[in-house]
């Protein structure tokens, strides 16, 4: 028996398929002790690769909603197989947000999609690239999503951020496998509001959570001034940055990793990677489509899913 992966294909208007398939050919070798299924339109199964199983959630009627309402249905069906005990890992191609939520989905992604299917409660969003051009790995967590920002600011609190700093030093732990994670906190204002001239949420907020996570032997440190933490961790002296909103972390962590970068969601009781990439509508079916980011979103869920199951699937 194999550890088992489902990988849905995400808007049948946009590159889900293409880029889905290429990225396990490209993988063939990666995934010999992987069984593989896709789950999407059923206009996709000639294109599935013969050599892995398919799932026809459902007919694409050709309208929005319906591309959301197959994309919706695909989803739906890996959690239920997960439950089931078919599938171990989900890997999710991208979906079309408005297209979601005129299928019923009112939801800002598929993170929190899926943490609705599970009741799973606390999540974190994890954005990891393995390889970046400096040579060291670079993950951020971010501690709020999709909010406005003066929303998001209100949203951080003490208990969100050290919630968000346990969940993720246990999944550092867990699923990458490393011993004693070295987590950095990026601050939320000008230099980390440089000792209370530049605002007091960092002595108020993120200092507070960081010392409570100390004691609870978590290896935290910060907060340190956005301008260098994330070129810090790519130096090698952080194995994951929590930033406090999504566009300072999503701003560092695709100018070192565009392309390569993989989304991960913490607190499920699976492991679920997805590209950092949308559906491009522009390019679908132009064969054109650059499968980089899917293909790292596979193979990142390959060695998850090895770490968190090493003692079930042992393989020569």
């Amino acid at each position: 028996m194999y550890p088992h992966i489902a990988i849905t294909l995400g808007d049948p208007q946009g590159i889900g398929a293409e880029v889905a398939f290429q990225s396990v050919r490209d993988l063939k070798t990666e995934l010999k002790h992987f069984s593989i299924t896709f789950l999407g339109s059923e206009e996709t199964r000639d294109q599935v690769p013969s050599e892995h199983e398919f799932i026809a959630v459902g007919a694409w009627d050709g309208t929005p909603k319906g591309a959301g309402q197959v994309a919706a249905l695909a989803i739906e069906q890996a959690v239920t197989g997960v439950r089931d005990g078919l599938f171990h890992t989900i890997v999710t191609a991208p979906v079309h947000k408005p297209s979601l939520r005129s299928a019923g989905w009112d939801v800002p992604g598929q993170t929190e999609m899926l943490q609705k299917l599970t009741g799973s409660n606390p999540v974190g969003m994890l954005m990891a690239a393995e390889m970046t051009d400096r040579g060291s790995p670079l993950r951020v967590l971010l501690a709020t999503t999709h909010h406005p920002l003066r929303e998001a600011i209100s949203l951080l609190s003490e208990e969100l951020l050290l919630e968000q700093i346990v969940l993720l030093s246990e999944a550092l732990q867990s699923d990458w496998g490393l011993v004693a994670p070295q987590i950095a906190i990026c601050g939320l204002n000008p230099h980390a509001s440089d000792d209370g001239l530049f605002g007091d949420e960092e002595a108020m907020i993120l200092s507070p959570a960081i010392e409570r996570a100390r004691e609870m032997g978590t290896n935290v440190a910060g907060p340190f001034p956005a301008d260098t933490v994330f070129y810090r961790a790519l130096t090698g002296n952080f194995d994951a940055v929590v930033a406090p909103y999504h566009d300072v972390g999503m701003a560092a962590f695709k100018t070192a990793a565009f392309g390569r970068g993989v989304n991960v969601t913490l607190g499920l009781p699976f492991v679920r990677t997805s590209p950092d990439h949308g559906t491009a509508f522009d390019i679908a079916g132009t064969s054109s489509a650059n499968a980089t980011s899917m293909a790292e979103a596979v193979r990142l869920a390959i060695h998850l899913t090895q770490n968190r199951f090493s003692k079930i699937f042992l393989h020569d």
